[in-house]
């Protein structure tokens, strides 16, 4: 049994059919990147798996168990986690709150024992500071700690782009969802971007879904790559296979062999 299954994936809008039979798996502590043109169904596999979708048929089986009905909330909570291509954070909050909202998941504590914090020896006191330490090793993991107490909206985007990965870290997923993570980056930013996804998944044990337009990227971390366009699956496999199959050249590159 796969770790983690998309079967027979197919979902419409208005008419139109955005996703046609689509399957593939995904082992453990693997980079899986799926590419393909704009409007290719990309984005809309991300949005079945983590319960934005409800897909016309088909499924999403995590360890053997079907996700298709979750609400995101409980799709998070079996250890699923996302970024997204705009960015959603809380800007008025701080790197450090932002954060910390990512842990909601694991809190206990509800909000009559929350109002009962009267101290650092309280259950509830003693949790924040699980969490909190939880949350500082992830801004010392991804070199966060110039800019923790600063509210988000003052940050540069590559910085923003950070924070969500970071909130999404802070769940402790066990499958981590990114889409187009590098864009909007310079080059050092992509380039340091490119290490911390290889450390997440080596030092947090985490299986990486990646979604991203940047070719130099996607053939230097991905494990194996999926390739779909209008829908529909073109191939998947290793880096250099896919990188050079005729039709993934004519659909993603715009270009003949």
């Amino acid at each position: 049994m796969a770790y983690f299954e998309v079967k027979d994936l197919s979902i419409s809008f208005g008419g139109l059919k955005a996703l046609n039979n689509v399957s593939f798996e995904v082992d453990k502590n693997e980079i899986f990147s799926i590419i393909g043109p704009n409007g290719s169904g990309k984005t809309t596999i991300f949005n079945v798996i983590n319960g934005i979708y409800k897909p016309g048929k088909g499924k999403v089986l995590l360890d053997g168990e079907n996700l298709i009905g979750y609400t995101p909330d409980k799709v998070a909570r079996k250890g699923i986690a996302r970024t997204f291509q705009n960015i959603e954070l809380f800007t008025n909050a701080t790197v450090m709150d932002n954060l910390m909202l990512g842990r909601h998941i694991r809190m206990k504590s509800g909000i009559w024992s929350g109002a009962a914090l009267w101290g650092r020896g309280s259950r509830v006191a003693i949790e924040e500071i699980k969490n909190r330490e939880i949350v500082e090793r992830i801004i010392d993991f991804l070199d966060l700690q110039s800019v923790r107490d600063q509210f988000v909206a003052n940050l540069p985007y590559g910085k923003r782009k950070l924070v969500e990965l970071g909130r999404a870290l802070a769940l402790e997923p066990k499958i981590l969802l990114l889409d187009e993570p590098s864009a909007g980056m310079n080059t050092e930013e992509k380039e340091d971007l490119n290490i911390w996804i290889k450390d997440i998944k080596e030092e947090y044990r985490t299986t990486i879904l990646l979604i991203e337009h940047d070719m130099n990227m996607i053939m230097g971390i991905s494990d194996r790559i999926f390739a779909i366009s209008e829908g529909e699956k073109i191939t998947e496999g290793k880096p250099q296979e896919v990188q050079h199959h005729p039709e993934v050249i004519r659909a993603y590159l715009g270009e003949e062999e």
